[in-house]
């Protein structure tokens, strides 16, 4: 697989984070949030082992960790570039639309609004669909089974994530929510 293809992943991951920091600068003032204790065991940790699956896989030595499920060569390295900066876009402009509502853990923000354009239309999380379709893409590319763990260990942190802001926003905005709810899927328009 070319190392362009690689440099790409890292270059899309680079913007995501880049964009990440610079606009969580500006989010609102937090209402309710979790401990740090519970965020870190809940989203941080399962997010690093991941990163950690997906990173250079030599030290795992001669596992089936290390199989490939998929064959490192150029045509499936753009595929899983594609499909990573897809999700990068998707995460991005999501990020944009919900603005300054946007929080890094379960939140609720002072003035909490419930955003319902753009994306936000077809599914109510968004965010997590780019996320996953960036770590899906990684996981092509690394084409290994321990990248299919990491995708694994990332949607399970991410439904239990979903579910508990679901459950503020519900406590939020009452109706309101459950009935965009009733309009829209989680992850996958029509699906899911």
């Amino acid at each position: 697989m070319s190392d362009y293809i690689k440099i790409g992943l890292k270059v899309t991951w680079l913007i995501v984070l880049a964009y990440w920091f610079i606009s969580g600068l500006s989010a609102k003032k937090v209402e309710h949030q979790e401990t740090f204790f519970k965020r870190f065991v809940q989203y941080w940790l399962p997010l690093i082992i991941a990163i950690l699956l997906l990173g250079p896989g030599d030290w795992y030595g001669h596992t089936w960790l290390r199989d490939n499920f998929i064959e490192h060569t150029n045509l499936v390295g753009i595929i899983g570039l594609s499909i990573s900066v897809i999700g990068a876009i998707i995460a991005c402009v999501s990020r944009y639309i919900l603005g300054k509502n946007w929080s890094l853990s379960v939140q609720r923000k002072e003035g909490h609004q419930l955003i319902q354009n753009g994306i936000y239309k077809l599914i109510r999380h968004p965010i997590y669909t780019g996320l996953l379709l960036l770590f899906t893409g990684n996981a092509v590319i690394v084409g290994d089974y321990r990248a299919i763990i990491a995708v694994l260990i990332v949607f399970v942190s991410l439904w239990l994530k979903l579910k508990k802001e679901e459950k503020i926003l519900t406590e939020t905005f009452g109706v309101k929510y459950t009935e965009y709810i009733k309009q829209t899927k989680a992850l996958i328009p029509y699906l899911l």
